[in-house]
């Protein structure tokens, strides 16, 4: 009897230490998930305390604009229809010993001859997606989304007006290529337009209808992307054309609930774009080595940065992956960043063109400063230009409303 008795007693004790720490444990869990929440609500006060006079001025300039898709315009050096995206190769100029033949590369100097009006048509669509569900999100005005769901028919919904969902004919190169695999990094700026639909799904005024027919069409291109022979040799280029590819991806597949493909991107990020594209010091090699080394490491470390924001989750959060030999997205910051806060001490020439355009409000610096908790690298993004003019900037900055990704 005094045996069980004492073995009943100190079962109860087991278990009843058990129940303690699994009890201290869920407290301790919650706490850090209950402070990640805070995190995250005091940095969207603080990034909506910066931007919110420009957001509504850039919401109000959105409310007054009518769709311009690609069917408003159209190159006769497209080898596509009327509902094709057309763009021509930025580093590609006349030769000047056969002024009629196939163009030739100059690598960084853009050829202001192009067709560019697609490209501009979609980052103004870009623009005003991002500008109306930013002020969306401050005001909750439902006004802003039923403007957006005009540009969203226009685009992918109605047949007179829609673009196919496909890049066959980006980045087409004259006497060699009618489309080219390294258009598809025209479609960045399409993310602000997925995220923006995703902020503003919500809304009562946001039809099943019109939901479900964006979401198609970004589920048809997602499609593409990975099937199409373009789509293919993009998703495996060695520089940032590769983490373009993969951050579109990973934009739209959040969009459609894809979490197959959000898992296949995460995976992708950590055994190839970051392994294989930063160096042990946090640079990335192969944008080092071009002609604008210094807008390449940006765009860079900005799309890398954004795969993080974009994919992580509390059970796998990229924001603290680290290869075997080092590299991580914190490390990538803290290289670039002293030439960002200071861009004289910039160790390489300076970029061959746009060298005084950048930097400007980097995305890296402030979803960086979120998730490790920075305060200095925040500043220095309050500091830079938000709202640049520069065409080229704006181009490889198709991240400009960091309010909807927070």
């Amino acid at each position: 009897m005094d045996c069980l008795a004492s073995l009943q007693n100190y079962n109860m004790k087991k278990i009843t230490s058990f129940a303690l720490i699994t009890l201290l444990y869920l407290t301790a869990t919650a706490f850090k998930d209950f402070k990640s929440i805070l995190r995250i609500l005091d940095a969207k006060k603080q990034v909506a305390i910066v931007l919110k006079k420009q957001i509504l001025i850039d919401a109000a300039w959105a409310m007054k604009q009518k769709p311009i898709t690609v069917t408003a315009s159209f190159s006769p050096r497209s080898a596509g229809g009327k509902h094709d995206f057309f763009s021509e190769a930025d580093y590609f100029w006349p030769d000047p010993k056969n002024p009629d033949g196939p163009y030739i590369n100059r690598d960084g100097l853009t050829n202001p001859d192009n067709f560019l009006d697609h490209r501009k048509a979609m980052v103004r669509f870009s623009k005003i997606i991002g500008s109306l569900a930013s002020a969306y999100k401050i005001t909750g005005d439902e006004k802003y989304v039923k403007q957006a769901i005009v540009h969203f028919k226009a685009w992918f919904i109605n047949p007179e007006t829609l673009m196919n969902p496909n890049l066959l004919f980006a980045q087409a190169v004259k006497g060699k290529f009618t489309g080219r695999n390294y258009g598809i990094i025209d479609t960045i700026h399409l993310m602000e337009v997925a995220q923006g639909a995703l902020v503003m799904e919500g809304a009562k005024s946001f039809d099943k209808k019109t939901v479900e027919g964006v979401k198609k069409w970004f589920a048809d291109y997602i499609l593409w992307l990975n099937t199409s022979k373009p789509g293919i040799q993009e998703k495996t280029v060695k520089n940032n054309h590769a983490t373009c590819w993969a951050m579109q991806v990973a934009s739209f597949a959040k969009l459609c609930d894809d979490n197959n493909m959000l898992d296949s991107i995460k995976n992708n990020l950590k055994t190839n774009l970051l392994p294989n594209q930063m160096a042990t010091d946090g640079s990335f090699p192969l944008e080092m080595a071009r002609t604008k080394p210094y807008g390449y490491s940006i765009f860079n470390l900005d799309a890398m940065t954004m795969l993080c924001q974009i994919l992580s989750s509390p059970k796998d959060n990229l924001w603290n992956f680290e290869t075997p030999d080092g590299k991580s997205i914190r490390k990538g910051i803290n290289y670039l960043y002293p030439y960002i806060a200071d861009k004289s001490k910039w160790p390489l020439k300076p970029d061959v063109m746009y060298w005084e355009n950048w930097p400007v409000a980097q995305p890296f610096l402030v979803f960086g400063a979120n998730a490790y908790q920075q305060q200095n690298w925040f500043e220095t993004w309050k500091k830079l230009d938000h709202n640049p003019q520069v065409e080229e900037v704006i181009r490889n900055l198709p991240i400009r409303n960091p309010l909807i990704w927070l």
